[in-house]
Formats: structure tokens, C-alpha cells, sequence
């Protein structure tokens, strides 16, 4: 068998139109390699204006992304080697103006622990022959056993706060940081888009100098019909560095409030602002999870389509529990509820027996709770009747759980309960890095083991904080990096990610947090239990 491409090899030579050998024009259907070529006006060509992507990697399977620009067949093959012997080719379906002309295949049959060559290409439906260039992509699939270490990372928040792509200054760099880190697979916590962020063409800096924003159609008003919620997906795949990490890097994606609206909940009323009616939340927020389904690359469940909640099996050293903190709640509140309902709902109780099920059946060393939000940080949601309202779990009183932390604490005692060990917790939405540690001897509530949360954001957005944190849960700052003043901007190199490193042999855990630049800035090692 050839030998494959180094990832860092591969990274520099595939996504490019003709990196790796291409099948020339043929009619019907890609002929095989060295066919004489039949010559087709580019006009008729599709063109992918968007790269590939690939999601939800299992040990034997994942979920390929591609985009045209018409209605198109897509054709993807894929292959163990760089020169695509033996490689096997799949009938990706018709891509459609009711898709937005995206294409999703769930790759079957790979080999677990595999390096994954793949390419995709478009035959248009008008002019049959006419294909596109194809686009090329690589990623490994999960481990069946502890044979090797592995390398999560994760961060959210992009182009918020008026900060879109600026090709002078370097596009959206954390993409790259991110795909040079090289993880094994990327959790992108939440705020894929910012659809009620539009942008402006030139934001002044307190410098002087112009941050000159590339500006779309969709990108300058507030998303409301459903082209523009996608407009805002494609806006972030036109930076080059967004291409080449989606063809080198597997995402699991969650979303939060940003994907709709801020601080959005399906009963959202905003006062003097008829746009945000309840009915009219309920029709955004259709809206906008079409669109995320559309452009990320998620596995659809069978029997639940538009769940976002999930779990994937890294082998016996990692198992990751996507968790969906903003269909299922109830409305903002003071969130000083005695007693569990439906106002104190976060996860909602199907989710939380999910999640409480497959916490306690995880044979995997590790158990990492992908959060769209953080557990103790205070995120305000202004006055409602007259009394401050809350976002997240932590409610600014310090006492025992009350309102969201019901759940919280339920979760957390039905774990020490179950003797379900090793449970770490990522999340962004705040827009600052930070290391929380959770301790009962330090909390109101006691029923829990020690834990660490970590946070990391923004990738491509303003620069906050810190919050405030409420002490229910006993947390205590290890490390925190945050902006002199709000808002920011990505030059200011305050955009942050996080890692998570497990050691095949000794099974510990490092966790480090990173800036934009790549440079650690902290790190933990912990040992498991």
C-alpha cells in the first residue's frame, strides 16, 4: 500500500483544484484516470464555491459536506491512500435549490483508525458531462482501541460583534491556528453565525487604522427569511482558511442564541420590537436550524432529524456528549425557582435522562460534556418584570440551586451516585478563556465529585468579560484571560481556543488554552481516576 501523506503534508498540498490527480471531463460520469478528456465550456461547469467539510466522525463512518452553485449529481470517492487506489466511489445525490444546493453523505464502511482520503465533484443536471473541479479533503476516523493518544479542541463565536473577514489582516485566523493544532476532531460550542450581527464595511480602530470588512448581501441587515440565515453560513466559507480547515479538520457542531437571535427562547417577546413576537422566535428559529442542518456537517438521527443532542465513541480513552442547551429551555428569567417545571428547564427532561443514561453506560476513560454554555459564569439577560434575568445555569445567588440549577444538580448527584468518574466540561459563549474549578467544599450544594469546566472563545468576534461567578457549584478561577475593555477586535490576538490531550499510555488528561497565535497560554495535567 502506498504510503499516506503526513497530516501536515497533506495540509499544505490537497484543497487546491487539482492537488491530488483528478478524473478529467467525461460524459455521464467521471471516467477512470487517463481517459482523453472531452473539452466543456467552464460555463456549464458547476463550481464549489464553498470547499467540503466533514462532521460527526464515528469509527466507521462520517458525514462528507459539499456545496454547487446549480443543480448538480455529486460523485464522492474515497480511499486509504493519496493516489486513490482501490478507491471506492458513491452517488452523493441531487443537490437542489431547496438545500441550498448543499449535499450531505454519510461515508459508510470506513476502516476504524484510518487516515480518509476524499474527493468530491458535481455533474450538472443541465449539461450532462459538465463537471466541476474537484475538491479534496482528509481526516481519520475514530479509534476502537486505546492504541493511540488523541487531541480534541474546541472554541465558538464567529464574526460577531461587527467583526467579519478582513483579507489584509490575515481573514479569520483562528481557522488556521486551529488546523496547524491539529486536532483529531474540533467542537465548535455554539454561535456558528452571528445572524443578528450585520456587518459594516470599515470599523475605526482606537489606533487609527480601518478594520475594512468584506461585506455580502446577506451579511448587512439581521437575518429573518431563510436565504439570509444561509447567507450568513456561506459568508463565513468564503475565507480561504475556513476552506482548508474544513478539508483537514472533523467538526462536531452545536449551536446557541446567535444561529437566531440573541438570547433567544421560543417565548422571546422584546418590547416595542415587532420582529420578535413569540410566533415570529418560533419562524426564525425554524428557519435558522434549517440552515444549520444545511451548511454543517450533522448527522441526522432517523428518528429525531432536528436533534442536536449526540454522542461519539473515541475508543476506551474519550467519549464526547454533545449537549443542546437552547431548544429545549424554558423562558429567561430571575431563575430562583424552588422547585423543577417547565420554566426551569435547560436541557429539559428527555435530554437530561439522555444525557444521564449515557454518562452512566460510558466505558470510556473520559467523559467530555460539549456545553453551548458555561455552568457557573453569570450571563444577565437585562430586567424582565422588573427583575434581573438570567441566560445560562448560574443565577447570582449563592446559595442552595435554584431555577436552571436544578438540573445541574441533579445531573451532578446522580453522577457521584453512579460512581461515573473523569467528567470534564468545554464551552465558549462568553467570549474570554478561562479554567473553573468545581469543588464541594467550596459549594451550597455538596452532592457532587470535583470537576473542571473550560472555556474558550471568541474564534472571530469581540473579546469580553471576565463574569462574575455564582458559588452554588463551589468554582474557583484557575487561570482567566480577558479583554482590557470590551469588544475587542481579532488584531488584538485575544481570540482563544482550548485542547485537550490524552496520553494513550498513562491515560492523563492535559487541557491548555491557546490564543489566535497558537501560544499556550495555560495548562492542567490531570491524572484519571
Amino acid at each position: 500500500m502506498d504510503p499516506l501523506l503526513s497530516r501536515r503534508d497533506f495540509l499544505a498540498t490537497s484543497v487546491a483544484v487539482g492537488a491530488l490527480a483528478a478524473f478529467p471531463s467525461a460524459p455521464r460520469r467521471p471516467p477512470a484516470v487517463g481517459a482523453p478528456a472531452i473539452i466543456t465550456p467552464e460555463r456549464f461547469r458547476p463550481v464549489m464555491p464553498s470547499g467540503v467539510q466533514v462532521g460527526d466522525v464515528l469509527q466507521d463512518r462520517a458525514i462528507v459536506w459539499g456545496r454547487t452553485d446549480r443543480p448538480a449529481n455529486l460523485v464522492v470517492e474515497w480511499a486509504t491512500n493519496e493516489r486513490f487506489r482501490n478507491a471506492r466511489r458513491i452517488a452523493g445525490g441531487v443537490a437542489r435549490a431547496a438545500s441550498a444546493f448543499t449535499s450531505h453523505v454519510d461515508l459508510h464502511g470506513l476502516p476504524a483508525d484510518e487516515t480518509i482520503v476524499y474527493r468530491l465533484r458535481y455533474e450538472s443536471l443541465e449539461v450532462p458531462g459538465a463537471f466541476s473541479e474537484p475538491l479534496v479533503g482528509q481526516f481519520r476516523t475514530a479509534p476502537r482501541t486505546a492504541s493511540r493518544s488523541l487531541r480534541l479542541a474546541w472554541s465558538g463565536d464567529m464574526v460577531g460583534q461587527g467583526w467579519g473577514i478582513d483579507e489584509a489582516r490575515g481573514g479569520i485566523r483562528m481557522y488556521d491556528a486551529l488546523r496547524r493544532a491539529e486536532p483529531d476532531v474540533f467542537i465548535h460550542s455554539g454561535d456558528n453565525i452571528y445572524a443578528d450581527g450585520p456587518l459594516q464595511p470599515t470599523v475605526t480602530l482606537d489606533d487609527g487604522t480601518v478594520w475594512r470588512n468584506l461585506v455580502t448581501e446577506a451579511k448587512s441587515k439581521v437575518a429573518e427569511t431563510l436565504d439570509e440565515f444561509r447567507g450568513n453560513y456561506a459568508y463565513t466559507l468564503l475565507d480561504a482558511n475556513a476552506r482548508q480547515f474544513g478539508a483537514h479538520v472533523p467538526v462536531i457542531a452545536q449551536w446557541d442564541d446567535h444561529e437566531v437571535v440573541n438570547n433567544w427562547f421560543h417565548e422571546l417577546v422584546l418590547a416595542n420590537d415587532p420582529r420578535y413576537t413569540e410566533k415570529r422566535v418560533r419562524v426564525l428559529a425554524e428557519r435558522a436550524k434549517q440552515a444549520l442542518f444545511e451548511f454543517l456537517p450533522i448527522r441526522r438521527q432517523p428518528a429525531s432529524p432536528d436533534r442536536i443532542y449526540r454522542s461519539f465513541s473515541y475508543g476506551p480513552l474519550l467519549d464526547v456528549f454533545v449537549i443542546d442547551l437552547r431548544s429545549h429551555r424554558g423562558p429567561n428569567s430571575g431563575n430562583q425557582q424552588p422547585t423543577p417545571a417547565a420554566d426551569t428547564a435547560l436541557l429539559g427532561e428527555a435530554q437530561l435522562a439522555w444525557l444521564e443514561r449515557a454518562l452512566r453506560g460510558s466505558r470510556a476513560t473520559w467523559k467530555v460534556i460539549a456545553s453551548d454554555m458555561p455552568i457557573g459564569v453569570v450571563v444577565g439577560d437585562g430586567l424582565r418584570d422588573g427583575v434581573p434575568s438570567y441566560e445560562a445555569v448560574a443565577n447570582a445567588h449563592p446559595g442552595v440551586p435554584l431555577g436552571r440549577e436544578l438540573e445541574l444538580a441533579r445531573l451532578l448527584a446522580t453522577l457521584q451516585r453512579e460512581r461515573v468518574r473523569n467528567v470534564v466540561w468545554v464551552t465558549a459563549d462568553v467570549h474570554y478563556a478561562a479554567a473553573h474549578h468545581y469543588a464541594p467544599e467550596r459549594a451550597a450544594f455538596t452532592r457532587f465529585d470535583p470537576f473542571w469546566e473550560f472555556v474558550a472563545g471568541p474564534m472571530h468576534a469581540g473579546t469580553f468579560g471576565p463574569n462574575a461567578l455564582d458559588a452554588t457549584f463551589g468554582p474557583d478561577v484557575r487561570f482567566a484571560s480577558a479583554a482590557p475593555k470590551p469588544n475587542r477586535p481579532p488584531s488584538d490576538n485575544l481570540q482563544f481556543y482550548g485542547t485537550l490531550d490524552i496520553d494513550a499510555k498513562t491515560r492523563t488528561l492535559t487541557a491548555a488554552l491557546h490564543d489566535v497565535t497558537g501560544q499556550r497560554l495555560w495548562s492542567v495535567e490531570l491524572p484519571a481516576d
